[in-house]
């Protein structure tokens, strides 16, 4: 039976990146999904709100808020229920859980995380390191890093890397070019180093792509190690062989968001801190994954 198609509206007096969040991460949960996204972002007055309103009630569906003013708020409440529409706002059961246990009313503080404070200039900080530190730039900056990512050519290091700037995480990547020596400051990294690892196949498609977005210079797809599948074999397992060399742990990206990835780098930076607190001896623990996504070839 073909899912009918509904409007869904995402109201927030800020930019709406809460609402976005929880709407694709519930949304993903729907197979053949057929939703309208409405987003309504930066209401904060009455003359907004009201323009939001004519919106639902030309195109009526289910509405997710996130707006702090009480009055605006009340009002959007009452003319969803007078259209017969569902209302929500899906911050307030948690917002009441954190109340009743820290014993204190929250204020009516619109895009309290988007403030200006220490935390957003890390942030701002980190995304400017990660900058200067892509793919193999800066090296001498490595000293300054929070981690630092290795892998060959196209496994994911750069989107990464920006995804834990945003964490505020100072994330540098170096490539592992077949011939071409590491730089000095990986002999006795300061901080976490993890390797990213990609199976063969999917990073020979990758490469395709690469190539025919550039055009490939002249250069024949056929003819090149860039993309042979024996040459990149080899490539992936001298990268995995050094990787284990040095004691570093080693992701399987194949077939992981960059988020998922990115959750399992800041894990094994937490591991590596903790093992320097207690003073053991540095091991390349397992990717937490292997079990479930398999141990590459020639591992």
């Amino acid at each position: 039976m073909p899912a009918r198609q509904i409007n869904l509206h995402l109201v927030s007096d800020s930019t709406g990146e809460t609402l976005n969040s929880i709407a694709r991460a519930t949304l993903a949960r729907f197979d053949d999904q057929h939703v309208v996204h409405h987003r309504w972002s930066l209401v904060r007055s009455r003359l907004q709100l009201d323009r939001v309103l004519e919106g639902i009630e030309h195109e009526p569906g289910p509405v997710l808020y996130t707006v702090a003013d009480s009055s605006l708020r009340l009002a959007l409440e009452e003319a969803c229920g007078r259209l017969g529409l569902p209302c929500l706002s899906p911050l307030d059961p948690v917002m009441e859980l954190l109340q009743g246990t820290l014993g204190a009313r929250a204020k009516e503080k619109r895009a309290a995380q988007h403030v200006m404070d220490a935390d957003y200039f890390r942030r701002i900080d980190a995304m400017h390191y990660v900058l200067s530190h892509d793919d193999g730039q800066g090296t001498a900056g490595i000293r300054n890093a929070d981690v630092v990512l290795v892998g060959v050519s196209r496994s994911s290091k750069t989107p990464t890397c920006f995804y834990l700037a945003n964490r505020g995480i100072k994330a540098a990547n170096v490539p592992i070019v077949p011939g071409a020596p590491l730089p000095a400051a990986l002999e006795e990294p300061p901080c976490p180093v993890v390797g990213l690892h990609i199976e063969v196949n999917a990073l020979i498609e990758i490469r395709r792509h690469r190539l025919r977005i550039i055009g490939a210079g002249g250069v024949r797809q056929d003819a090149t190690d860039y993309i042979d599948p024996e040459a990149v074999k080899a490539e992936i397992i001298a990268a995995r062989r050094l990787c284990t060399s040095r004691g570093w742990p080693v992701i399987d990206v194949t077939r992981r968001s960059i988020e998922e990835t990115a959750a399992t780098v800041l894990q094994l930076m937490e591991a590596w801190h903790a093992r320097r607190k207690d003073g053991a001896v540095a091991t390349a623990p397992e990717d937490p994954a292997a079990a479930v996504l398999g141990r590459p070839e020639g591992a």
